[in-house]
């Protein structure tokens, strides 16, 4: 561990927000490895709430309500809130904490914002050790509001204990729950606006399409909210209570959390080995032959290193490959 390390632990131990704050700045450049070394052995806390849904669908406030009710039932709440980032500059609004402005002086709310820079699946690169982190600083909830990109949103459901997609009347998201993914990750529906003359429309559809799915544990439940008038967010609180009695009697909280586990090792493994992996298929596509060959160059190091390992398709071979060798 580095001295600068060092000193963000001794702020993180001695619950300072701002180690919190440079913790995650740590992980967001990609040099957090000591500090979740150190940490993590106290995560697993913290209940995980993800909020999903297309833009416009009033996310932002959502997420303001639960830590309102959050706070009224006297638990801690960090929140990580993913903006988009430009494809142009790279940069990003962060225009999110504008509608959580009422809990900026609120010492038990902590908020980051992360631009997605690119990474898809509606999060940010980091917002794995983000949440790993808030929970280790022992929050008691943590909130992760997605970037709002629609089917593509799904990676959200690896890394939330309970996740909410959020949809509203008039604008086209019916459509959405017919396509795989969005409709399955749910464990709780938000039809937001629910003052829309279309709101009631669309509850019956979001119901007709669950009875289309075969659901052996928990049945995703629906929840109508107004949530700029704070309407209905009670009864959210108390769908996503229901889910983790569930997620905890039946024993589905270890296996998601373990699921969660694997996941983050796998991005993480992808991760270093990418950038190996594009300048050796840089250099191979300037050799010539045929993109089979290049591929099977790529990934035998990897099979001769792990020889136990499920032969790997050649579309994989270019992104997961041995460090050894390249």
């Amino acid at each position: 561990m580095t001295d600068g390390d060092a000193r963000i632990a001794a702020l993180f131990e001695a619950q300072s927000p701002r180690g919190l704050a440079r913790a995650i700045s740590r992980a967001e450049a990609g040099r957090g490895a000591a500090l979740m070394h150190r940490f993590f052995e106290r995560t697993g806390r913290a209940a995980t709430i993800g909020l999903t849904g297309p833009p416009g669908v009033g996310k932002s406030t959502l997420c303001s309500g639960l830590i309102g009710i959050a706070r009224a039932r006297g638990k801690t709440v960090g929140v990580v809130s993913v903006d988009p980032s430009s494809p142009f500059s790279h940069g990003a609004i962060l225009g999110d904490r504008i509608r959580l402005s009422e809990h900026f002086t609120d010492r038990d709310v902590f908020i980051r914002s992360m631009a997605s820079r690119g990474h898809l699946g509606g999060l940010a690169g980091a917002t794995g050790d983000a949440v790993a982190l808030m929970d280790a600083f022992g929050l008691d909830v943590v909130i992760v509001e997605t970037v709002g990109v629609g089917q593509s949103e799904i990676e959200i459901a690896e890394l939330a204990d309970t996740t909410l997609v959020a949809l509203q009347p008039g604008s086209g998201d019916s459509v959405q729950l017919l396509k795989a993914g969005i409709l399955e990750v749910a464990d709780v529906f938000v039809v937001n606006k629910a003052d829309h003359p279309m709101a009631l429309q669309l509850q019956r559809e979001i119901r007709g399409m669950m009875e289309m799915l075969d659901f052996s544990g928990w049945v995703p439940e629906l929840v109508a909210t107004q949530a700029r008038d704070n309407v209905g967010i009670d009864r959210l609180w108390d769908a996503i209570g229901r889910h983790e009695i569930y997620l905890r009697e039946s024993g589905e909280l270890a296996r998601k959390r373990r699921s969660a586990f694997a996941h983050r090792v796998r991005a993480l493994v992808m991760g270093r080995l990418e950038a190996r992996v594009s300048s050796r298929v840089a250099a191979l596509a300037q050799q010539g032959g045929d993109p089979y060959a290049a591929a099977e160059t790529i990934a035998e190091p990897l099979e001769r290193v792990l020889p136990d390992a499920t032969p790997m398709a050649p579309q994989a071979a270019f992104v997961t490959a041995s460090v050894k060798g390249l």
